[in-house]
């Protein structure tokens, strides 16, 4: 069975592909050819899933899913959210995100937040979605050179490391989109899933 996965992330694609059952054969956006933006205009995390999903699904009339994760700052009142990858603007650069949200967080004692990453899978003329979140804080400095994004700066609940300095496989267990992907592989590996 061939399932898009919605990504450009060729690295992403041959991790998730490897945990899969091996009747499925993922393809990336890169491999149908897909080079146009795709809309993520929705304002919660489980809607852009949904909209990215929706347009691969419609215009290459393929099984997919998509992902969308945020981070939520609790005395940001859930900020940067659905935001995160823009949050310093449209170049989606993750200094400057990272800058903006430390600023922003100065003179906050409450540095508590969360990650947070939704899946939307369209399969057999029904949309699933699976979720997976963790806890931790924010720190005052950029630390670790591991991961991408808001990693420097994020610090899991039980560890004394962002993730950012965390090996790849602690923070894949622990982690929001781990824990989000692990639910994904689980149901496609326990169902006939078929098309």
């Amino acid at each position: 069975m061939k399932l898009v996965f919605a990504t450009h992330n060729q690295n992403k694609l041959k991790e998730i592909q490897k945990l899969l059952p091996p009747f499925i054969n993922l393809v990336s956006l890169t491999d149908l050819g897909c080079s146009e933006p795709i809309p993520e205009t929705a304002d919660t995390l489980k809607g852009n899933a949904k909209l990215k999903a929706d347009y691969v699904s419609k215009t290459y009339q393929l099984p997919c899913f998509a992902d969308d994760t945020g981070l939520l700052v609790n005395a940001l009142n859930g900020a940067p959210g659905v935001y995160s990858a823009r949050y310093a603007g449209e170049k989606n650069d993750a200094n400057a995100n990272m800058d903006k949200l430390l600023t922003n967080l100065k003179d906050k004692d409450d540095r508590s937040a969360s990650f947070k990453t939704v899946i939307a899978l369209n399969l057999n003329d029904e949309t699933l979605f699976f979720e997976g979140s963790v806890k931790g804080q924010i720190t005052k400095i950029k630390n670790g050179e591991k991961g991408f994004g808001y990693d420097p700066i994020f610090k899991p609940e039980g560890f004394d490391k962002t993730f950012a300095e965390l090996p790849l496989e602690t923070k894949n267990k622990i982690g929001h989109r781990g824990k989000a992907f692990s639910k994904l592989i689980s149901y496609l590996k326990t169902k006939n899933v078929t098309t």
